[in-house]
């Protein structure tokens, strides 16, 4: 029975040294972490030898990773002929559709299968400075050691503080993307930027999805690749909101989602309009028992292989994802599950949103503040951004609402807009539609203060008239 070579990739399969390739281009962080150490061959197949070849040598020369379409232009051009380009095609294929189950699996073993290689040249290394004897060489091998052990590490080691100054100092260097909505990008600078991440509070049936929807379609709107991910919808419902949104952007046209159907001309007519427009929204629920964040990753990382790249994903909602890691109390898990989504927004420089469920004591509040959050206080530590939605009845049916930034790593915050329009029917949302723009947390405070005293003085005046009413009538009648 022959000896397995396990001195090249070749014994893991070849599905997984495509999925190598896979992860090295979608994920451009593990890219770089493995580039120096992951030989061209180590593949056992000539093809992939090639493509790992060129993606050192991108690497080498711009300091990048490659994403797929480059990589693709890149072999391409090498081809000698028709049949050279239809056999690197279908191998690009192979790479682009690799199964990116177990995508984090993928990446450990060949990161350890390289460390590895590394390893067992900085022990012939040794063994040779070992043979001659010379004890004053032993530094030498710690060295050597140490540094096959620091291989594959990561690369960033900080900055220094006065680096680049020009574009910290540049008025958009954050390059936000806007939500849309009108009076609240003001109080944002401009809007959410990539890797922040940005919290809706709310109480269950007020608006946390009209909200995501609003946001979301105003990203594609503007030109920004956008991917809404949630658990309790239905998505043809999420389609007809989002339906809604363009169709009363239009002048004179103001339909609830029921009223779509009696107008599906317009609806046509609007999407054939949207559609030819920069910018995508890809929708995708997925089930609320036994999603990850890791999971949510590899739905994206498959996105990225396919050509689509995200600038903004929306969460609905986090309380739906499931922690990695088990912990005795639930609210652990629930601030370790918000910790990995902001992870991995940061990782994958992404702006995200997602909501949280408000506590018993926010349901039917005119307001609601930091402290009716439901579960761990750590998702909202966490937040760069957090905004709250409160609802009363009488709110509910007029379509309004009272929003308040609870929280802002970059603009104002202890900011309310009280009596907003927050129409779900229509997903509408507009802080400036009365005029007024918003308050402090004192100010409201002071306000409804002075309604009480104003609605007490009248209770008081209706009374006295009352009575002296009664008095001169019991006069008239002695």
């Amino acid at each position: 029975m022959s000896k397995i070579n396990k001195d090249n990739l070749g014994y893991l399969g070849k599905d997984f040294q495509y999925r190598l390739i896979q992860q090295i281009i979608v994920d451009p962080k593990f890219g770089e972490s493995i580039i120096d150490i992951l030989k061209p061959n180590y593949f056992d197949d000539s093809f992939l030898k090639a493509l790992s070849s060129e993606i050192v040598n991108n690497y080498d020369e711009y300091g990048n990773i490659p994403d797929i379409n480059n990589l693709e232009s890149i072999i391409l051009s090498t081809a000698n002929d028709d049949i050279d380009k239809k056999m690197y095609e279908d191998h690009l294929d192979m790479v682009k559709n690799a199964n990116l189950n177990n995508g984090l699996r993928t990446q450990d073993t060949a990161m350890k299968f390289c460390k590895q290689q590394e390893l067992k040249k900085s022990v012939v290394e040794i063994q040779k400075i070992i043979d001659k004897g010379d004890l004053e060489d032993y530094v030498k091998c710690e060295e050597i050691l140490k540094k096959a052990l620091e291989v594959g590490e990561n690369k960033d080691s900080g900055i220094d503080v006065f680096e680049d100054i020009e574009s910290v100092l540049e008025d958009d260097f954050r390059s936000p993307i806007a939500t849309g909505i009108n009076g609240l990008d003001s109080y944002m600078d401009g809007g959410l930027s990539k890797t922040e991440l940005g919290v809706i509070l709310a109480p269950f049936g007020v608006g946390k999805t009209t909200m995501m929807t609003k946001l979301a379609n105003h990203a594609k709107n503007i030109g920004k690749n956008v991917v809404q991910i949630f658990f309790e919808d239905n998505p043809k419902v999420i389609q007809k909101k989002h339906l809604a949104c363009w169709v009363n952007l239009e002048d004179d046209l103001d339909l609830t989602l029921n009223e779509l159907n009696d107008n599906s001309e317009t609806v046509f007519s609007i999407k054939d309009k949207r559609c030819d427009q920069p910018g995508n929204i890809q929708l995708k629920k997925f089930p609320s028992d036994g999603t990850t964040i890791p999971h949510i990753k590899q739905y994206l990382k498959k996105l990225i292989s396919k050509g689509f790249m995200p600038d903004v994903v929306l969460l609905d909602y986090i309380d739906c994802v499931q922690s990695t890691k088990q912990y005795k109390e639930s609210w652990d898990a629930e601030g370790n599950v918000m910790r990995q989504f902001e992870t991995m927004l940061s990782e994958m420089n992404i702006a995200g949103w997602t909501a949280v469920q408000g506590n018993r004591s926010s349901i039917g509040a005119d307001k609601v503040d930091a402290t009716m959050i439901g579960g761990s206080i750590k998702k909202g530590q966490i937040g760069h951004f957090i905004v709250s939605i409160a609802k009363t009845l009488e709110q509910k049916e007029s379509g309004h609402a009272t929003m308040a930034i609870l929280k802002s790593r970059f603009g104002k915050d202890g900011i309310v807009f009280e009596d907003i329009v927050f129409d779900n029917g229509r997903i509408k949302i507009d802080m400036t539609e009365g005029g007024e723009q918003g308050k402090t947390f004192l100010q409201t405070d002071e306000m409804n203060q002075k309604r009480e005293v104003e609605r007490a003085n009248s209770l008081r005046v209706a009374m006295l008239n009352r009575v002296s009413g009664d008095t001169q009538n019991n006069n008239n009648n002695n």
